[in-house]
């Protein structure tokens, strides 16, 4: 997703090596490693992993695959003896890998368990949330992480019947429980994101691994990040602006860029992308 946008602002080549810091299936990967970089790849989900290592086969030389979280980034990159990379990339949220793996529990659009873990060896799943937090803590989570108007409504209504153990349950929950009348997306959709976000803690990690990021790149090396929703794309506008304000980075971009129309048409799900760029202009020492 927006591949091409990301090439030119890492401008990969032979000798350069970068961090794909959520390397997914490998579509940013392979993109750089056809320009002739190096690249590590780290993702959460073994999954993923395994078709990205499959995928990049033909540049096994020159491409190393880690299981992690892109918030350990030094010390992922530590045994590699790589003090500093030429450029690092997110692509945030869920993959379609995850959401189109019925059993991952990511959609309600099959029933499964409420899972949700982009690592299955993670301890919490959605379940434990759904069926152990308090009413008070429930509401927090779909408010602030879901944005959801009718979060107490919700968060009473699952406290009242749980508990709740599949996909289905949930959604048709809180279907029950929404405003009657028509919606531009499914009733269930923003408790769906924001359990997600609770259960892999999605924006605590993107908080620690920005400024971690940006300390293992040299003068004028370039991160980017694609978010999905407005509250990831909102922690990386203003780490950008914050690091721009003290001099350490220069942002490239002054409003996101968003994917033409053609790549929208390829990939329904390219639409709510934004990608935001920094260069960086004084190193954080390691």
């Amino acid at each position: 997703m927006l591949v091409e946008e990301v090439l030119r602002f890492l401008d990969p080549g032979s000798g350069k090596c970068f961090v794909d810091a959520t390397v997914g299936t490998g579509g940013h990967s392979e993109a750089l490693l056809a320009r002739g970089a190096s690249v590590v790849g780290v993702d959460r989900d073994p999954q993923a992993l395994a078709i990205a290592r499959e995928r990049l086969e033909p540049f096994a030389d020159r491409v190393r695959l880690l299981q992690g979280d892109f918030r350990d980034l030094p010390a992922l990159l530590a045994p590699l003896s790589i003090p500093r990379v030429d450029g690092v990339v997110f692509d945030l949220g869920t993959s379609s890998l995850q959401f189109d793996s019925p059993a991952r529990g990511f959609s309600f659009l099959a029933d499964a368990p409420l899972d949700m873990r982009m690592d299955p060896g993670a301890a919490t799943t959605a379940a434990d949330l759904v069926n152990h937090l308090s009413e008070t803590d429930l509401a927090r989570i779909l408010w602030e992480y879901g944005e959801e108007r009718y979060a107490r409504r919700i968060a009473r209504a699952i406290v009242r019947v749980r508990p709740l153990h599949t996909t289905s349950d949930l959604a048709s929950l809180v279907a029950r429980f929404y405003p009657p009348g028509r919606h531009r997306i499914h009733p269930a959709t923003r408790t769906f994101q924001a359990l997600r976000i609770a259960v892999n803690d999605e924006l605590g990690a993107l908080s620690v691994g920005l400024p971690r990021a940006v300390g293992l790149l040299p003068l004028d090396a370039v991160l980017c990040a694609i978010s999905f929703h407005s509250l990831e794309d909102r922690i990386v506008k203003h780490f950008l602006r914050r690091e721009a304000l003290v001099g350490r980075v220069e942002v490239l971009t002054r409003k996101p860029v968003v994917p033409g129309d053609e790549e929208i048409a390829r990939n329904p799900r390219a639409r709510s992308a934004k990608l935001r760029a920094g260069r960086v202009r004084e190193v954080v020492p390691s």
